[in-house]
């Protein structure tokens, strides 16, 4: 889907980036200032790298080899910004037909009525930028964004301005666009919690460099990335399915490969993908199950490594079926529990720590 190969300078700061993907969203994720605007800039064709190529889709954007530097109008690409750029003199409808002027002549055209009824705009279409929420304002760029009929969408930090309301309303049309319209996205945050919810291949940049890629459940737990993917964030990130709701207790129960795992309430039916990030700081390790405690999810693994990190806290893996789930724990109680490589050790994980936040569509 995407192949990003660049280079350039904008004063003092220089990037270098380069990666692939194949996957429906990819996330740029970085401190701010790490170059992960300038890299969506580039592919829009807002900046033009001094070398390198930029293919989405199969189709090449910029190539200097080849001469090809399309302009940000050809290229196909639907932008939505941090504080949405809505122009203020003109309605909802009249900001969304606007999105469909920058359509290209011959290509195949969205539909417009089915933009309207999937972000939930049809109330909205007579009323100014300035009457509307903060959530509303983003759907409606959004809206205008899919118009153009792009192949590929861009959202640069679409999140940052909002509450935490509104972002969790904003994540929910994300994961619809790319379950129901099978549009590619690239996603840019500094918000792991966004990331680790949406997408399936992180690109993690760190001052204008890509400093790892790949699928996120990889990346998520690698220690030696910690210092720039959060080491209060790290953990592991699981694809699991809902098999059975609890009405009376407000609890879902997911299976994924290894075991289950009951969390709160879902708005999901049996069946149902579901992606759930388990932060390391919030598992705890024992050698035997406990008898009685009150742990909803308790699972059987065996140690694979245990972090030579210094100090007084070490990071565990555990094999848990198909899957790795990282421990935070102190290394005294690695010592007391005798946990090493190969040896059998249970991950205990409340199921309030699993909240809104940690739970996405797969």
């Amino acid at each position: 889907m995407l192949d990003v190969d660049i280079r350039l300078s904008r004063g003092r700061f220089g990037l270098e980036a380069s990666f692939a993907a194949d996957a429906p969203i990819v996330a740029l994720f970085g401190r701010s200032g790490s170059g992960k605007s300038t890299v969506v800039d580039a592919i829009a064709g807002l900046v033009r790298p001094a070398t390198g190529r930029i293919v989405v889709a199969g189709r090449t954007l910029f190539d200097t080899a080849r001469g090809i530097n399309l302009p940000p109008e050809q290229r196909r690409v639907g932008y939505v910004f941090q504080d949405g750029l809505l122009f203020p003199h003109l309605t909802v409808r009249a900001n969304l037909a606007y999105g469909a002027r920058l359509s290209v002549p011959g290509e195949p055209v969205v539909d417009r009525a089915r933009v309207i009824a999937l972000l939930g705009l049809e109330d909205l279409l007579e009323r100014r930028p300035a009457t509307l929420s903060g959530g509303e304002r983003q759907r409606v760029a959004i809206g205008r964004a899919l118009l153009a009929s792009p192949r590929v969408l861009l959202m640069d930090e679409p999140l940052a301005s909002l509450d935490g309301p509104r972002k969790a309303e904003i994540l929910s049309y994300v994961e619809l666009l790319r379950d129901e319209w099978r549009l590619p996205i690239v996603y840019v945050s500094h918000a792991i919690e966004e990331v680790t919810r949406l997408a399936d291949h992180l690109v993690l940049l760190a001052g204008g460099k890509v400093a790892a890629q790949g699928p996120m459940s990889e990346i998520m737990r690698r220690r030696d990335l910690a210092p720039l993917t959060g080491r209060f964030e790290a953990g592991s990130v699981i694809e699991a399915r809902v098999i059975a709701q609890d009405e009376a207790f407000g609890l879902a129960t997911l299976a994924f490969d290894g075991g289950r795992l009951v969390v709160p309430n879902v708005d999901a039916l049996p069946g149902e993908p579901i992606r759930v990030r388990i932060r390391a700081r919030d598992v705890a390790l024992a050698t035997q199950p406990p008898a009685r405690a009150s742990f909803q999810n308790v699972l059987a693994g065996t140690v694979r490594s245990i972090g030579a990190e210094f100090g007084a806290l070490v990071e565990v893996e555990v094999a848990v079926g198909g899957i790795t789930v990282v421990a935070r724990v102190t290394r005294k109680a690695v010592a007391d529990l005798g946990l090493e490589p190969g040896r059998a050790a249970y991950a205990l994980v409340k199921a309030v720590s699993i909240d809104r936040h940690a739970v996405g569509y797969a």
